[in-house]
Order: C-alpha cells, then structure tokens, then sequence
C-alpha cells in the first residue's frame, strides 16, 4: 500500500502535468491550425499544389515537438518529485519557487 508522501506526490504530478501539457500545446496548435490554413489557402487559392502539400506537413512536425517539449519537461518535474529524501513539503515548494 501506498505511503501518504507517495500519494501527495501522485496528486501533485498528475496536476503539474495537466498544467504543463496545456502550457505546451496552446502554441502549438495556434501554428498548426495556422499551417493547415495557409495549406489550403496554398493548394485551392493559388493553385500551388507543392507548397500547399509542403506546407501541409508542418502540423504534425510542430505538434511532435511541442510533444517532446512536453513529455521532456514532465520527466525533469518527475525526476524532481521522486529526489530521495524529498518531502512533500519540499517539493511543492520547489515547484512554487519558493526554493
């Protein structure tokens, strides 16, 4: 069975990393919903069907890195929780900045 400190720092990753993905990925799918658009605009208006084909494959090039940035910057606040000797306290108070 899970300890108390063990279940403060599930509740506090799981809600940092919420934070973190929505901090992540608002950016990212601005872009991407602007790349799809200057896509068609591209293909359908202009009638350049390589660059709106080209332009075309840039959302799933930005939403893989806003991906990585994420799951990376997940993993480092992971790392950061599961310090051994670290207190709840302690880590939340990193987290906060108050550090």
């Amino acid at each position: 069975m899970a300890s108390k400190q063990e279940l403060g720092a599930e509740r506090v990753s799981g809600t940092q990393a919420q934070d973190v993905g929505e901090q992540a990925l608002g950016p990212a799918l601005l872009a991407s919903a602007a790349s799809v658009g200057l896509s068609l605009y591209y293909y359908f208006v202009r009638g350049d069907r390589e660059r709106g084909i080209f332009v075309g494959l840039w959302p799933p090039t930005i939403l893989a890195f806003a991906s990585y940035f994420n799951q990376r910057r997940m993993r480092e606040q992971l790392e950061m929780i599961t310090q051994p000797g670290s207190t709840i306290k302690n880590t939340i108070d990193s987290m906060m900045g108050n550090n």
